[in-house]
C-alpha cells in the first residue's frame, strides 16, 4: 500500500485535489470533482490505516486525535505539496481526508478570476468576504488576493488559521502566519492581539462565531483590511448570516457596523467544465458604493439584486448571469448551471435545449 508520502505524492501526480482514507475501503481520490478510486491501492484495515496516519502527525497531535476524535493540521511533503489534513475518528476505525495545497501561490491571472478582484489587493480598510462552501477555492482565491498586496505594497499581514495552509514569503509586505492550536488558542484571541499588532492587513481563516465576527467588523471599522470566509454561497445569505449571529437586541447595532465596514462579497462556486477537463470557479461579486451602506442599515436586501445589476460595469455580477454567461460560452453544461442557480427558472428552457 505505501506510506503516507507515496499516497499523497499518487494523489497529486493523479491530478487530484483531495486524498480520503477510511477504515474498510480503499484510498479514494477527489478527480474534477467526482471520488475515484486511486490506481494501484486496495482495502485499508482499521490498524493499517492507523499505521499509515501516525506518520503524518507528532506523537502529541496522535494522542491529541485518539482523545477528541477530531484533527486539524497542515502536512508538507517536500517537492510534492502542502497538504491540509483533517483526521476523524467514525463506527469502523479511523478515516482522514488530505486537501492539496499547491506550493507556488497563483496569481489572480493564473486562476482566471475577475479582474475585479485585483482591486480588493488595493483597498486600505474594511471588512472583504469570500464566501462559498467547502471545497469551492475560497482558500486560493484569498491566498492570490493577498499574494497581490505582497508583491505590490509595505503592509504588515497577519493571518489566522487552522491550519495554516498557504506559505507567504515576505516580499514588500511583512507577514506574521499565526495557527490556531499552536500559535494562538482561538481565531478571537488572534485577531483581538492582531489590532495591538500595528497590523495593516488581517486574514481570519474562518469567521465561525459571534466573538470573531464581532471583532472582525470592529477591526475593519478601525481602519484595518480584514478578508474572511463564510459558508454562504450569495452575497444575499452572507449579510443574513452575519447579523442573524447577534442577539436580537445587537441586530440593530450590528447592522450599523457592517453598513460602515463592509467593503466587498465574493461568493465563490466550483463547477465541472463541459469539457469533463477540471472545474471553473464561478462568482457572484458585491462591491461597496454610496447605495449599499443604506439598502444593509434599512435591511433592504432584496434590492442588492438590482445593486449588482446596475453596477455591472464597475465589476459587480450576480451569480445567475455568470453561470448564463458560462454556458452561453459552453464552458460549463446547463444542467450544471441549474444545480448550481438560484433562479432556476431561467435555465430550465437551456436544459430543455440539451
Amino acid at each position: 500500500m505505501g506510506t503516507l508520502r507515496d499516497l499523497l505524492r499518487a494523489t497529486r501526480e493523479s491530478g487530484s485535489s483531495d486524498l480520503h482514507l477510511a477504515s474498510g475501503f480503499a484510498p479514494r481520490v477527489r478527480l474534477h470533482g467526482s471520488l475515484v478510486p486511486l490506481a494501484g491501492t486496495g482495502d485499508l484495515t482499521a490498524e493499517a490505516l492507523a499505521e499509515i496516519l501516525t506518520e503524518g502527525v507528532s506523537a502529541g497531535q496522535w494522542q491529541e486525535f485518539l482523545a477528541s476524535g477530531d484533527l486539524d493540521f497542515a502536512y508538507a511533503v517536500p517537492g510534492v505539496a502542502r497538504f491540509r489534513g483533517n483526521y476523524l475518528r467514525q463506527e469502523r476505525g479511523p478515516s482522514a481526508v488530505f486537501r492539496t495545497i499547491p506550493e507556488k501561490i497563483a496569481s489572480i491571472e493564473d486562476l482566471g478570476l475577475p479582474p475585479v478582484l485585483g482591486r480588493l489587493a488595493e483597498l486600505h480598510s474594511g471588512l472583504v468576504l469570500v464566501t462559498g462552501p467547502t471545497g469551492s477555492g475560497k482558500s486560493t482565491t484569498l491566498a492570490a488576493i493577498i499574494d497581490r498586496i505582497n508583491r505590490n505594497l509595505s503592509r504588515h499581514i497577519v493571518t489566522i488559521e487552522e491550519p495554516v495552509e498557504f506559505v507567504h514569503q515576505s516580499r514588500k509586505s511583512v507577514f506574521s502566519q499565526r495557527e490556531v492550536g499552536s500559535d494562538t488558542v482561538s481565531f478571537a484571541a488572534a485577531l483581538r492581539a492582531a489590532i495591538r499588532q500595528d497590523a495593516d492587513v488581517v486574514l481570519v481563516g474562518e469567521m465561525r462565531d459571534l466573538e470573531t465576527i464581532s471583532l472582525a467588523l470592529k477591526a475593519a471599522e478601525m481602519g484595518m483590511l480584514v478578508f474572511g470566509t463564510l459558508h454562504t454561497n450569495s452575497a444575499a445569505k452572507t449579510i443574513d448570516r452575519l447579523i442573524d449571529v447577534f442577539p436580537a437586541d445587537e441586530q440593530p447595532q450590528a447592522r450599523l457596523s457592517l453598513a460602515d465596514s463592509l467593503a466587498a462579497i465574493v461568493a465563490q462556486l466550483l463547477l465541472p467544465k463541459a469539457s469533463g477537463d477540471g472545474r471553473v470557479a464561478v462568482h457572484e461579486i458585491l462591491l461597496k458604493t454610496p447605495a449599499l451602506p443604506n439598502l444593509i442599515r434599512e435591511s433592504s436586501i432584496s434590492m442588492l439584486v438590482n445593486l449588482m445589476q446596475s453596477g455591472r460595469s464597475e465589476g459587480m455580477q450576480q451569480l445567475d448571469d455568470a453561470l448564463l454567461e458560462l454556458v452561453a460560452k459552453k464552458i460549463v453544461t446547463p444542467r450544471d448551471a441549474y444545480m448550481k442557480a438560484q433562479e432556476k427558472g431561467r435555465f430550465e428552457a437551456l436544459i430543455e435545449k440539451e
